[in-house]
């Protein structure tokens, strides 16, 4: 039974994974548009869809198109005529996504009044977007997203402090392009797919400031740890002695429209479909779940076990989908992400049940800093290496599955909207 689970449960996510694929997204949104009054057309972008979304452009505008740049994760590539793709570092920023980000900003500075700049922007933007504001350095920038990423900020906590460190986030790269007119086209990997926080917003009004940035970092006791120039520079904003980044209604914006093409809403409910194909009872949960890994995890193994108990709250064969993204608070030095860890949090709560499987993988193919996507375990998984609990004290989520040949590996896939976490539970005793 668990074998057939687990080709079932890896045929729904490449069901979602394909209502994911941006390509037919942008085709359809420019199909739709005029840009015969356009001089020049500028494509510029960042995000891990980077390469899918310029393929999509090039199909449509072709010569059309001025120049373009777009900053894409290393092994995120296509075959372009018109827009370079420049591979670069991701979760932590790089010198390559420095010089790309630096590209980026003087091609939409170049645009005048009767131009067109092309935005693209979608999951994994911000940290491949690097253009550090004076006098911070990318080594430092560097130092702040690990800090960042050890401690559990959220993606908006996150992103809120990028914003603050640029010279091209939170609205900035529509002040670098304004008067022109700017169309960005979104492929959102957030909850509640804000635009000032896919991408952290190169082209949208943003709602966070200065202070409330150091307030994130006093939230997790980071401001002492923060490099010295990261931490002057926000203290300094937060006097009022820096300019903040754009708000709702600045001027700027006149000429800016912010498109969201795609979302993790449509990859889950192409997930259910195809569930219900497969026969069965399936509920889409949430496409909004966040909080600490270990601890969504053990809610989600509760309602495997509800479902074998009480066949509550669907009738097996059932399927519950959820989406999101949680985040992981390092306490030990392995190696993993937080679909790996996710499904490893849940295997002693669902060891010893014969007839359920539990899954999750990011959609971008990629789960930190790993070649793998997630992981997939079932109910006899503890049994086959019981130290499940002893690479979960180390976040070594990576070899504990890596022992079982149970890492879900994708390759790179070109999209991201978030993560698809699936729990089966098969009929009968």
């Amino acid at each position: 039974m668990s074998r057939l689970l687990r080709r079932q449960a890896l045929s729904i996510f490449r069901a979602a994974l394909a209502a994911a694929d941006p390509v037919g997204a942008v085709v359809r949104y420019l199909k739709k548009r005029d840009f015969s009054r356009f001089r020049h057309i500028y494509v510029v972008g960042t995000g891990k869809a980077g390469a899918s979304m310029a393929l999509a452009v090039e199909r449509v505008l072709g010569r059309r198109i001025t120049a373009g740049l777009v900053n894409v994760k290393y092994g995120n590539t296509a075959k372009l005529r018109h827009i370079e793709l420049n591979p670069c570092g991701h979760p932590v920023p790089d010198r390559h996504g420095v010089d790309g980000a630096g590209r980026i900003a003087a091609i939409a500075s170049r645009a005048e009044a009767d131009d067109l700049v092309l935005c693209l922007i979608s999951g994994g933007g911000s940290a491949l977007l690097p253009l550090p504001a004076a006098p911070v350095t990318l080594e430092e920038k560097q130092a702040t997203t690990q800090l960042l990423l050890a401690c559990g900020a959220n993606i908006h906590e996150f992103n809120a402090v990028r914003k603050h460190l640029s010279r091209i986030k939170g609205g900035q790269l529509a002040r670098l392009a304004a008067p022109a007119t700017v169309e960005a086209l979104l492929l959102s990997d957030v909850v509640g797919d804000d635009l000032d926080v896919i991408g952290s917003g190169p082209t949208a009004p943003d709602s966070s400031t200065f202070a409330g940035v150091l307030a994130i970092l006093d939230k997790f006791a980071l401001r002492p740890r923060v490099p010295a120039s990261v931490r002057e520079r926000l203290e300094q904003g937060a006097r009022g002695e820096l300019p903040e980044t754009p708000k709702p209604g600045d001027a700027v914006f006149r000429g800016v429209r912010n498109v969201l093409v795609g979302n993790s809403r449509l990859a889950l409910d192409a997930a259910a479909r195809k569930a219900r194909s497969l026969g069965f009872h399936t509920l889409v949960l949430s496409s909004e779940i966040q909080g600490e890994t270990r601890e969504i995890a053990r809610m989600h193994a509760a309602i495997v076990r509800e479902l074998v108990a009480s066949s509550q709250p669907v009738k097996p064969p059932a399927c519950i989908i959820t989406g999101g993204e949680t985040t992981v608070t390092l306490r030990g030095d392995g190696l993993g992400g937080r679909n790996q860890e996710f499904v490893l949090a849940a295997v002693p709560d669902i060891a010893g049940l014969r007839r359920v499987v539990v899954f999750s993988a990011g959609t971008d193919g990629s789960d930190g800093p790993t070649d793998a996507a997630g992981a997939i375990a079932d109910g006899d998984t503890l049994e086959r290496n019981p130290e499940a609990l002893g690479y979960l004290d180390r976040n070594d989520s990576y070899h504990y599955f890596q022992s079982l040949n149970d890492l879900v590996i994708t390759g790179p896939t070109n999209t991201n909207v978030m993560d698809v976490r699936i729990l089966l539970v098969g009929s009968g005793k």
